[in-house]
């Protein structure tokens, strides 16, 4: 084959799975390109919360906070009622304190424990994020990390529109329709990080039918190349039904309404002024419980303090700036500026105030951490994609598997693009799933294509 360029390794995606790997491989002295269909260094991780679960960290130590990665992966095993693979969920786990530490250790990635609220599915404080607990922010300090290589090739605007495969079956490269023309890639690894399918509409409605009625909120470049390219090497796919819903952005401001609201003492509303749920059961399910209901939106309602607590993360500050927030002295003139039932709402409060006090409501929900008093806040909010968790079936080590379960050779895959640990269903989602298998599997593909080119041996 005859290639207008040659690298070690080339990465399809410039999220934060692509920028991680890149990272994992170029610190060893191998050049990277990096391949990116858009104009921008963004992906999914831009739009999420930019929190990281990780479990023995020194930043957890610091706090006294015992934590494993045993315990961490039992309890993402029993959210999503052990449909995940126990092996791969185990690995992340175990990879998940050595990825926040490299990151912040080697790369000045500036991380630290939240610990202001737990989130679904997590029964000790795990998240590590950066000051504004923003993707965005997470992301400029991995593009300024690859930035400062001069062993990594950024190329955008460049479309990768084939893996290219020897007879027998072994990857050796990429064709990428770049702004100078069509160019042959050569590489020893080729990683997937092109972040899922969530932005084709076709395959969300065939796959994941229950959530296609919702607005696509993740990067408008997922598109599920990587399941189609894969196709010719009969690469595995595996729990393509699995997704990450939210049930709560704010469709005016595009911005996500943190369910960390929720996590302190809110509940939402459909417009009839009703609860209709348990809303601590997890962000990701409940986007389908909104969009079961009227006109599919509701509203958040929380107190003065819930907000006092929560401006300190970057979205939710700036829909404050925006004024998105209604409020009132009372829950009848907070209903009175959201169009809802006066009587209705200030019934359902003092219902939700009652279940506090006994510590569980109708709807068995227990994370009922105070009453809500005094000044109330209240916002619409609409359920969401943000990103599938189905995809390209991964060993431990992040290599893609065929039909035949060995691995193809040469390939690898991470984040959207390969299978997540959420299991089969929306519900299995483990508030930072996506972030981690972005991230972790990135590292875990980066780092073992290094071993494997520099035949070191390897796990």
């Amino acid at each position: 084959m005859q290639w207008d360029i040659e690298v070690d390794v080339v990465v399809v995606g410039g999220g934060g799975c692509g920028l991680t790997a890149a990272l994992a491989a170029a610190e060893s002295g191998l050049d990277v390109a990096i391949l990116e269909k858009t104009e921008f260094v963004l992906g999914n991780t831009a739009s999420s919360a930019g929190m990281i679960p990780a479990a023995g960290t020194r930043f957890q130590e610091e706090m006294k906070i015992s934590d494993s990665p045993e315990k961490m992966a039992n309890e993402i095993l029993e959210k999503n009622k052990y449909t995940g693979d126990p092996e791969q969920t185990l690995r992340i786990c175990e990879e998940s304190a050595s990825l926040v530490e490299w990151l912040v250790d080697q790369h000045d990635i500036k991380l630290s424990l939240v610990t202001e609220f737990l989130l679904p599915g997590h029964k000790t404080y795990r998240m590590h994020a950066p000051p504004s607990r923003s993707g965005l922010e997470l992301m400029k300090m991995l593009r300024g990390a690859v930035r400062n290589r001069d062993n990594i090739y950024l190329m955008l605007k460049s479309p990768v529109t084939k893996i290219v495969f020897t007879d027998n079956n072994e990857v050796i490269g990429v064709e990428t329709n770049t702004p100078n023309g069509m160019q042959r890639i050569g590489a020893k690894k080729v990683i997937l990080a092109d972040g899922g399918y969530g932005g084709n509409k076709k395959m969300v409605s065939e796959f994941i039918p229950e959530i296609a009625d919702a607005i696509y909120f993740g990067y408008e470049g997922n598109t599920g190349d990587a399941v189609s390219m894969s196709a010719e090497a009969n690469a595995e796919l595996k729990n393509m039904s699995a997704y990450q819903g939210h049930a709560s952005v704010s469709e005016a401001h595009g911005l996500l309404v943190t369910w960390g609201a929720i996590m302190l003492g809110g509940f939402i509303v459909n417009n009839q002024g009703f609860r209709f749920g348990d809303e601590s059961q997890g962000y990701s399910e409940y986007a389908t419980e909104v969009l079961k209901q009227p006109e599919k939106h509701a509203y958040m309602i929380f107190d003065r303090e819930i907000y006092n607590q929560l401006l300190g993360i970057e979205d939710f500050k700036n829909l404050a700036n925006f004024e998105a927030f209604h409020y009132s002295d009372s829950i009848e003139g907070l209903a009175e500026k959201l169009g809802l039932n006066s009587k209705t709402l200030k019934t359902t409060l003092e219902k939700y105030n009652d279940s506090v006090t006994v510590g569980e409501d109708e709807f068995g929900r227990k994370v009922l951490p105070k009453k809500l008093i005094n000044s109330y806040y209240g916002i619409k909010i609409v359920p969401a994609l943000f990103h599938t968790q189905g995809g390209l079936k991964i060993n431990e080590n992040a290599q893609v598997l065929g039909k035949n379960g060995t691995p193809i050779p040469n390939l690898y895959a991470g984040g959207g693009s390969s299978v997540g640990i959420s299991g089969t269903r929306a519900n299995g989602y483990v508030a930072g799933n996506g972030l981690l298998c972005a991230l972790g599997f990135g590292k875990i593909a980066g780092t073992h294509a290094v071993k494997s080119i520099k035949k070191v041996e390897v796990r």
